[in-house]
């Protein structure tokens, strides 16, 4: 009898590893996927952060060569401006020779 009591304890205290490995090994499997994903999470940032920096150099170039042509054009509207009041005044100067 003392053996069927030793036999039924070792398989109670069998079954209680295997039942504690089975969960060990579930917490395990359960953080492995979340560092999967968390990997996963990150080299997806790390990717959307240089795509992100290559847009702004884009954007950067085009934002300094928006910059130069638009000097360019103050530059000529100075000019033509300067232009219409010489013609303007040559045309005053004419009428008045006339008058």
């Amino acid at each position: 009898m003392a053996e069927e009591t030793n036999s039924s304890s070792e398989s109670g205290n069998l079954a209680q590893a295997l039942s504690r490995l089975n969960d060990a090994l579930d917490s395990l499997e359960k953080q492995a996927d979340k560092a999967l994903e968390s990997s996963g999470t990150v080299h997806s940032a790390d990717e959307e952060v240089q795509r992100m920096a290559e847009d702004r150099a884009k954007l950067a170039s085009e934002l300094d060569s928006a910059k130069s042509h638009s000097k360019k054009l103050k530059e000529t509207n100075s000019e033509v401006s300067k232009r219409l009041v010489g013609a303007m005044e040559m045309v005053r100067g004419v009428l008045d020779q006339s008058r």
